[in-house]
């Protein structure tokens, strides 16, 4: 969709230019405004004061701006802004559209010489030619103008925040090359990349702490005590909502470039402000465009919770806040939800326990209680015969043993359980592994995935809460229920469990 021009008498405009005016947070990363008169784009949020209608141009990304000739603003900060991920149902091109947009922003989905147009063509089943074509129609830029827009936002958010030299910004940003690097960020916003630094930026030693938007209502409550419910002792620490500092601290690895970062890092949300405060081990700062970008995930930061209420709340009216938890790493949520299978939440919490004190490899951090990592694939994927003792030991039956050993396999050899895989592939191949059902990938697809219309049609949980669970098939007629909540059908069964009472339940006939 191309931006749009000055035009008084347009209802569009008019509303956005209205959300503007009262600085509405719930349209944050929907549209950005560009000035005229400063040639400058702010996100509807700036605190600036509000300029004369007929000097605002509107735009629906970052990219498009850019492309206008608009540089972004110092003040609001356009790369804190929530990201859009619109669903279309109507328009096939527009769903093609979105599916490029979606996998040019997930760093995960690409190896490590990053995105092209040919390789996002292939992903895609299509021409290159087409990807362009739907793509300028859609968002009125090219992808590559798109992804170059995504990178320079990160790097801006990077040396707006941290003191990495720039040499390493330019790299953490997905540029190749400093000299490229340098020019790309002075012909986009007249800026030597130096000049964006901040005064007093953090330290060697202290880590490096970012800002992250999301757009209002976020029931942070609940998603504090959803993961508090879940924390395992010794890679993760959650202070509830009614603790004096409600936060969330967990150990992280993550492999990128060929090698692998290992830390911590610390979220706080900051709900006067709809941000979160993220700080992150300074032997993660090489990652942090990828760390954000997990974080995102795994709070829902980029939601759209006037979108998805639209759909769903007539149901669940009471629901509007409630985001999707997701996860850091595919494969920890993957062999979590494994051991949850027909077991009650704190006892999978236990097994869970037993397993990273078993095989995760130790830590040191400043963060009190955090002491190891998440064990690695390819460290229960060599177990082999031994299996059985290791994890029986652990009190894990061997359905189970069978399922984590099977997983690990698969993702060592390459299944990838992270955002921007191909949501069908991925579901059929957890499938095919031993001891791993329906509800297994559908809890996958809807954690980890990112897949927004994920169902586990045979959560005993969600009969409950449905009322089904009396029904000849109650994974039948919850299917039937779920067919006016698409493609929102992950938010459904959040909302659909928050109205359940709060006590121990087996989520899963698996």
């Amino acid at each position: 969709m191309a931006p749009s021009t000055p035009s008084p008498g347009d209802p569009l405009d008019t509303a956005r230019y209205r959300a503007l005016a009262a600085r509405d947070a719930r349209f944050d990363g929907r549209f950005f405004t560009g000035v005229t008169s400063t040639g400058i784009y702010c996100r509807p949020v700036c605190s600036v004061k509000t300029p004369r209608r007929e000097n605002c141009r509107f735009f629906e990304h970052a990219a498009q701006a850019e492309r206008a000739g608009f540089r972004p603003c110092l003040r609001c900060r356009p790369e804190l802004a929530p990201q859009a991920l619109p669903w279309s149902t109507q328009d096939a091109s527009s769903i093609l559209a979105q599916q490029a947009a979606r996998l040019l922003d997930a760093p995960d989905a690409w190896p490590e010489a990053g995105p092209t147009v040919q390789a996002l063509a292939e992903r895609l089943g299509v021409s290159d030619r087409h990807v362009r074509r739907i793509f300028e129609a859609q968002f009125g830029v090219s992808p590559l103008q798109y992804l170059q827009t995504r990178r320079l936002l990160a790097a801006k958010q990077l040396l707006a925040d941290t003191d990495l030299p720039v040499a390493q910004v330019a790299q953490a940003s997905g540029f190749h090359s400093l000299r490229r690097f340098n020019a790309a960020f002075v012909a986009h916003y007249g800026l030597n990349p130096a000049a964006l630094r901040r005064a007093g930026g953090q330290r060697e030693g202290q880590g490096s702490q970012v800002r992250l938007g999301y757009r209002p209502p976020y029931d942070w409550q609940a998603m504090l005590a959803f993961f508090a419910a879940r924390q395992i002792p010794g890679m993760e620490t959650v202070a509830g909502p009614d603790a004096a500092a409600p936060g969330i601290a967990r150990t992280l690895a993550l492999q990128a470039g060929g090698q692998r970062h290992e830390g911590w890092l610390h979220m706080a949300f900051a709900p006067e402000r709809h941000q979160l405060l993220l700080r992150v081990s300074d032997s993660l700062r090489a990652v942090l465009p990828l760390v954000i970008r997990r974080v995102r995930v795994l709070l829902d930061l980029d939601a759209d919770p006037e979108a998805i209420h639209a759909v769903l709340g007539s149901r669940f009216p009471d629901g509007a806040g409630l985001r999707v938890p997701g996860c850091m790493d595919g494969y920890e949520l993957a062999v979590r939800a494994v051991l949850g299978q027909q077991i009650t939440v704190a006892a999978a919490r236990t097994l869970a326990s037993r397993l990273v004190t078993r095989f995760g490899q130790p830590i040191a951090t400043p963060e009190p209680g955090l002491t190891h990592l998440f064990p690695a694939p390819q460290a229960l994927a060599d177990l082999g015969d031994a299996a059985g003792d290791a994890l029986g030991g652990l009190g894990i039956v061997r359905q189970r043993q069978a399922a984590i050993v099977a997983l690990s396999h698969a993702v060592a050899g390459g299944l990838n359980l992270q955002p921007g895989g191909d949501v069908p592939a991925t579901i059929a191949a957890l499938k095919a592994l031993p001891g791993i059902g329906d509800w297994t990938a559908q809890y996958v697809a809807m954690r980890a995935l990112r897949w927004p219309d994920a169902f586990p049609a045979g959560d005993v949980a969600l009969h409950n809460a449905l009322g089904v669970r009396d029904a000849p098939h109650p994974a039948r007629a919850a299917e039937a229920a779920s067919e006016p909540w698409k493609p929102w059908r992950s938010y459904a069964v959040l909302r659909a469990w928050a109205t359940l009472p709060a006590r121990p339940t087996k989520t899963t006939k698996e």
